[in-house]
Formats: C-alpha cells, structure tokens, sequence
C-alpha cells in the first residue's frame, strides 16, 4: 500500500503505530460535505463510509461516536453504551476548541484529546471501513480493529 500524501493528525497517529491507511480526496466545490455525498464522491458503499459525531453527557463528558453516514445516532442508545443518563450533540460552534477539528472533517483519530469513543457494532463485520483524515475533502480507509485499537475504542448498538 503507497504512503498516504494526505498529512493530518490522524493519518499521522495512525502511521507512527505502524498502522497501514490508504486515503482518499474528494472535491468540496459543489459544498456537499455531508456523508452520502462523500460516499458517492469516493465510491464506496454507504456501509463503509463512516461520520464522527462528538457528544456532551449529563456529567460533561464528551463522548465520540462513529456509525455509518447513513444512519441516525440515538441518543438513548449512545447514552446508554456510554453508561450515562443522557447525551446530547456537542453544539457545531465547540467543535473545534474542543476537538480540533471543523464540521465535517472530524476524525475519531487525532482529536486534541483521547475521549471515549464508541464505533457502531456493524463496523466489526467490516474488512476496512472510512471515516475522515482530519479535514474536509479527505477520508482514510482503516481496518475497524486498527481504529478501536488507536481510540481505545468499543463496538456498540448506537442507530435508531
């Protein structure tokens, strides 16, 4: 597999673990960042193309959830895999003091602290599965168990 030529956080914490991804660009002209889009722009199933989603719990936790672009986080289900009473969506506005990234270029990898993170449980029948590099217009392709490894990660039921 060829060296990624995108340089993210994420790509970069995946590589210094020795940790093979493969990275894909797409356009961002046409403003359709959304997951679907990004799917159809790199050509991969909906099932494998994954979104970043970072919550806030009732306790002030901040929680991250990967699931499918497709699909629809439940609340009571992610509060519920994260043990807590609630959660809720960490207002776009706090992304990036809190992460380091921007709407739409949220990865699980890289973000300016290690926080809880939950993949959702389809992810584990995946070979590869993408999510962001880190950026907008940049993906990069993992193994599930490669990013449960670098999030401290866990497989859970989290969409409606």
């Amino acid at each position: 597999m060829a060296k990624p030529t995108i340089k993210t956080n994420a790509v970069r914490l995946a590589e210094s673990a020795g940790i093979a991804v493969e990275c894909y660009e797409y356009d961002t002209k046409d403003g359709r960042i959304d997951g679907i889009s990004v799917a159809e722009k790199i050509g991969k199933p909906l099932n494998q193309v994954f979104k970043t989603l970072v919550t806030v719990s009732n306790t002030k936790e901040y929680l991250v959830f990967v699931i499918p672009v497709a699909e629809a986080l439940d609340m009571k289900k992610a509060a519920a895999a994260a043990g807590a009473k609630s959660v809720e969506m960490l207002p776009q506005k706090e992304l990036l003091k809190i992460t380091g990234y921007v709407h739409g270029g949220c990865s699980p990898l890289g973000m300016k602290k290690l926080f809880r993170t939950f993949l959702h449980e389809s992810a584990q029948y995946q070979e590869r599965m993408v999510c962001s590099a880190g950026k907008v217009g940049a993906q990069l392709q993992i193994s599930p168990a490669d990013l449960i490894k670098l999030t401290s990660g866990t497989y859970a039921d989290l969409c409606k």
